[in-house]
């Protein structure tokens, strides 16, 4: 989501017709490498980023509304940069013009969270118009659309918001932000829009994406989630959605959790079997801060390079630098790119070691045939049929081969626009053919006499043209037919091969001439099998543990004693204050005792009968890491809202004043197990404490690590606060160290 700020001032003139007429991409190193944030060569801040592949061969990144550069002051309208790799990018204009809007908005409007897709035989642009004519008092939000026949434009506006301004039932307007678009498998379009006022729901979308139509589906909670993003993975649909304050400066904790449904109206449910729409909201996480340079790690994007390994790209905030010029301003959220890893059927990043910081292996963009024709058929052979090259794209029918030999585990694609009535497709040696038979309405796969196949959505339009991606990985083959590469397949099967495919690459097309560009064949990725270890727990600590069983342990001490809390029958009973430590109140109670030194993991199990549903702000109780007032981190349990969630708040001194922020981790129930796992970063000292949290005391989901100073010496405590109404008792069965 974008901050909530509109824009000022806007970028000059566009230079976005420069990629129209650019040169082919250029090959990528032998071993390519890369860096994060990957928009540092053009912006310091660019956020809620989305990436495409173009027709031309290169990728369009598309950002938010906001200044690019410290000092610059000017803010673009949603900027894009062109990158042939994937990591070195190039600022190439904004999307609109300082004067262009659509009629329906205010003059100041900004455009946030732009989602870019290939609809038909155009692309559309969904994105936030932050100020519509709906209201004089401005947060009427709308999802608008622009189009254009090319990723870099000319976008132009559509007359009406796909989804208008709503009307909240608490006062002021819905939440309409953060769109994105998906296309089924039956030809269908879809929307998923909404943020922490409204929820996240999807509505169906007219044929050509301009308008919503039908009843819109809530598929995600308010008050936990925005910023979410749907794709097809092995038949499943997958809700990315993003959650906590995404702008927090250097206590943003946004984060990526994923719930996932075998329709794309839901219900999505996480790892645990809880559906993201629940009060007790389920998410499983895939994308948090680990204790390095970033930290607010959230609203993703998604891609696959040519060698089949699918990517994410998000924006997150360095917490050396939160800020794009004077504190408590803009925040500085820059543009990362990270492996997306699946691992027994649920994605995760970098197998679950978070966003990375140090130079990591480059995405795939070149392969052994990368061929956009530019210099004709040299390289290729027609072996039957007429061929025929002009603007770098490919038309004719036939056969054509290429020279390279290929085998083993690989991945060829090809972007097609097969005859109306014909079938178009590649072969991969001398047996494997697959094809897009738009007479039969089908994508189909033959290995000899074995065939697989798979309908083509009602409709299909072939002269919109699509992507085939083809992977061989030993004798399996799988295809996949997309409008854009983005996990929007409107078509895909699987075959079981003879034997492995050796042979040279060749395109096919009957029944009249068909059009072919980007055609690359690379050795297939190796996925990840294995997640990164998590926190493992060792012997207990006794001396450092207390079970409650004869009274407190002479071991705690107080900040801010509170009488009401007492120790009987093995169980610490702490009625909830109405009281708080974020900010500069500081009236809650805090009971501490020291941690050991070095690394250990800390562990309560507390019972706070919150209920769901019901409002009650912001009743917890859970662990802390504290050093003082104003620098600590505390796990708990706690109603926000409607909802209940396992918040993991930080807060620190920043610019002469406390800043708080929270990232999310696992699911409460009535009673819930919490773990804090400290280690001391050996090149830096720092303590990082990362929050762990469980529903029944064995299976656990970890999230996101705060960090304090090396110079500083955190102790471990309990909390119980945030309201005394209802009147409610948290209950702590234990404190428990383990080396």
């Amino acid at each position: 989501m974008g901050h909530l700020r509109r824009a000022g001032a806007l970028a000059a003139a566009i230079a976005l017709a420069l990629a129209a007429t650019a040169s082919a991409p250029a090959a990528a190193a032998s071993d390519p490498r890369y860096r994060n944030p990957v928009s540092a060569g053009f912006a310091d801040t660019f956020a809620d980023p989305v990436v495409v592949r173009g027709e031309d061969g290169f990728w369009y990144a598309y950002g938010t509304t906001d200044p690019l550069r410290e000092g610059e002051g000017t803010f673009h309208r949603v900027p894009t940069a062109r990158s042939a790799d994937l990591v070195d990018w190039t600022y190439v204009g904004d999307a609109f013009g300082a004067d262009q809007r659509p009629a329906y908005a205010a003059p100041g409007a900004g455009f946030w969270a732009p989602d870019v897709r290939r609809v038909g035989d155009r692309w559309v642009m969904y994105v936030t118009v932050t100020d519509t004519t709906v209201s004089p008092e401005g947060g009427d939000f709308a999802v608008g659309a622009a189009t254009a026949p090319t990723p870099t434009g000319p976008w132009t506006f559509a007359g009406e918001p796909v989804v208008a301004p709503r009307p909240g039932g608490g006062g002021g307007w819905l939440w309409t932000i953060d769109p994105s678009q998906f296309t089924d498998v039956d030809g269908r379009h879809y929307l998923y829009y909404g943020s922490y006022y409204g929820g996240i729901s999807v509505t169906e979308l007219s044929p050509d994406g301009l308008r919503a139509v039908g009843t819109p589906t809530p598929v995600a909670i308010d008050n936990k989630f925005e910023g979410s993003y749907v794709l097809r993975h092995d038949g499943w649909y997958y809700l990315f959605a993003s959650t906590a304050n995404c702008c927090a400066g250097p206590a943003t904790g946004y984060s990526v959790h994923v719930g996932r449904s075998r329709s794309p109206r839901g219900p999505f449910v996480d790892r645990d079997g809880i559906p993201l729409t629940a009060s007790r909201a389920g998410g499983t996480p895939v994308l948090a801060q680990n204790g390095n340079r970033w930290i607010g790690t959230g609203h993703n994007g998604f891609l696959t390079d040519l060698s089949g390994q699918d990517w994410i790209v998000y924006h997150a905030i360095d917490r050396a630098d939160p800020y794009l010029d004077e504190p408590f301003g803009i925040n500085e959220r820059p543009m990362l790119l990270d492996r997306l890893d699946w691992i027994d059927g649920w994605p995760t990043v970098n197998a679950g070691a978070g966003p990375s910081e140090g130079t990591r292996p480059a995405p795939v963009t070149t392969g052994r045939v990368d061929e956009r024709f530019d210099a004709g058929l040299a390289g290729w052979r027609g072996t039957a049929g007429d061929w025929r090259v002009a603007d770098g794209r490919l038309t004719g029918s036939g056969t054509l081969t290429g020279r390279t030999t290929v085998g083993g585990d690989v991945r060829a694609e090809v972007d097609l626009r097969p005859a109306a009535t014909g079938a178009a497709g590649l072969t991969l040696g001398d047996r494997v053919a697959v094809r897009v038979d738009t007479a039969a309405g089908r994508l189909v796969a033959r290995d000899g006499a074995r065939t697989a196949s798979a309908p083509l959505p009602a409709g299909f339009d072939a002269a919109a043209g699509h992507n085939l991606a083809v992977e061989v990985r030993g004798r399996q083959l799988t295809a996949e037919l997309s409008p854009a590469r983005l996990g929007d397949q409107v078509a895909a099967l699987s075959l079981r091969l003879d034997r492995p495919v050796v042979g040279r690459i060749a395109l096919t097309a009957t029944g009249g001439d068909a059009r072919f560009d980007n055609v690359s064949v690379a050795r297939l990725h190796r996925p990840v099998r294995h997640a990164a270890p998590e926190p493992r727990v060792g012997g207990l600590l006794p001396a450092f543990s207390d079970e409650f069983t004869d009274g407190l342990d002479p071991a705690w001490r107080w900040v801010r004693p509170d009488p009401a809390a007492t120790v009987s029958g093995g169980t610490l009973r702490w009625p909830v204050q109405g009281a708080d430590l974020t900010g500069t109140g500081n009236s809650a109670g805090v009971l501490l005792r020291d941690a050991p030194t070095g690394d250990y993991v800390v562990e309560t199990k507390v019972t706070l009968d919150l209920g769901e549903e019901t409002v009650r702000n912001y009743q917890q109780a859970g662990l802390v890491a504290y050093v003082d007032d104003d620098r600590f981190a505390r796990l708990a349990q706690v109603a926000i809202w409607n909802t209940r969630q396992v918040e993991y708040g930080y807060e620190l001194p920043f610019a002469g004043r406390p800043v708080y922020g929270g990232n999310i981790v696992g699911t409460p129930a009535t009673t819930t197990w919490l773990r804090l796992a400290h280690r001391v970063d050996p090149a830096t000292g720092e303590h990082e404490f990362r929050a762990g949290s469980s529903r029944d005391g064995r299976n656990w989901t970890w999230g996101g690590v705060w960090t304090f100073p090396a110079d500083t010496t955190p102790r471990i405590g309990l909390v119980a606060h945030g309201g005394a109404e209802p009147a409610l008792t948290a209950q702590f069965d234990y404190v428990r160290f383990h080396r």
